[in-house]
């Protein structure tokens, strides 16, 4: 239902405007108290980019932290990232993680980010005590949030916005009524636009999120995910839809499409049920991290890279300029 709302494919948004014209004003007033000196945001000593979106749901936004920082090691720099954790709950904050912290701690991006990057990764949602906290573990060149575009609170150098291409805006208003945090304006401040899928326009990165060899996650083999056709798909992300609609793309016949609740918690017994057949199990490497300790042989997950069609080098050499 709340898909065909913000979509515009329903009229009954019109119930929930005046919660949106609050929420709007709430968030303009926010940001104008920062712009007004009457909020102070705290400045790290290190360069700060931000990775975030305008809307709620899930947009391609992780993929990007993560090839982002791959690209910033490959040019020799030293990068932390630093998130709110959605989805865990730690003892005390900030939580830097190590190798045996888990998503109920630190929630699943963060986790996923960490695996596969190797990078140093805090968690608080105060961000800039999860920034103190990494640099105070060790020197760093650049910091990058995995989201936190409407966190004033912390100074930013360089701000990257990822858009769904296919959804784009939705029907343009605020939370509730729609899937706005900020206005589409806010595109017109921010240092690069990446649109993940469907039609990128004039100033705007074209961006993909391709997928690699499904890896299973008890024996850590891989294969071509079509070699596992016919599969019973999962997925507990932003936009759900997207990740079937890829399986369907490279030649899987989904015999049954599962969605979850964006960073849902499993358990072992929830997720055998799907396959009463002993069918292989697919799902997104960001569920996959929250599933390892009680994995079975027939669960696969599917990574993904995002990858552009235009250069995003000037962006890059932006930010290696500042870090110098």
């Amino acid at each position: 239902m709340i898909e065909r709302i913000w979509s515009g494919r329903s009229t009954l948004y019109v119930l929930l405007l005046p919660f949106s014209l609050l929420y709007g004003l709430i968030t303009y007033l926010i940001r104008l108290s920062y712009r007004l000196g009457l909020r102070h945001a705290w400045r790290a000593p290190v360069p700060v980019v931000v990775v975030g979106n305008l809307t709620a749901g899930g947009n391609g936004k992780t993929p990007v932290v993560i090839w982002l920082v791959e690209q910033l090691q490959q040019r020799g720099l030293r990068p932390g990232v630093v998130s709110r954790g959605y989805g865990g709950k730690a003892d005390h904050y900030p939580l830097v993680l190590n190798a045996a912290t888990s998503t109920q701690e630190a929630g699943d991006e963060p986790v996923l980010i960490a695996q596969r990057t190797g990078v140093p990764v805090a968690v608080a949602p105060v961000r800039s005590e999860a920034v103190k906290a990494l640099l105070a573990a060790g020197p760093l060149d650049v910091i990058v949030t995995d989201d936190g575009l409407q966190h004033y609170a912390l100074a930013r150098d360089i701000e990257i916005v990822v858009v769904d291409g296919e959804r784009r805006f939705g029907n343009g208003w605020w939370l509730p009524a729609g899937p706005m945090r900020e206005c589409a304006s806010r595109l017109q401040q921010v240092d690069a636009v990446m649109v993940n899928g469907g039609e990128a326009r004039e100033g705007e990165l074209a961006m993909t999120l391709r997928p690699g060899e499904a890896i299973n996650l008890k024996t850590r083999v891989s294969c071509p995910v079509s070699a596992l056709s016919p599969v019973v798909a999962m997925a507990g992300i932003g936009h759900p839809p997207r990740f079937f609609s890829t399986l369907r793309q490279h030649g899987v016949e989904v015999v049954r499409a599962v969605p979850f609740a964006d960073h849902q918690a499993y358990s072992e017994a929830s997720l055998t049920t799907l396959t009463p057949g002993n069918e292989p199990l697919i799902m997104t490497e960001k569920d996959a991290v929250k599933c390892r300790a009680f994995a079975q042989e027939n669960w696969w997950y599917l990574p993904v890279d995002a990858c552009f069609s235009t250069t995003a080098e000037p962006l890059l050499q932006k930010i290696i300029a500042l870090c110098r």
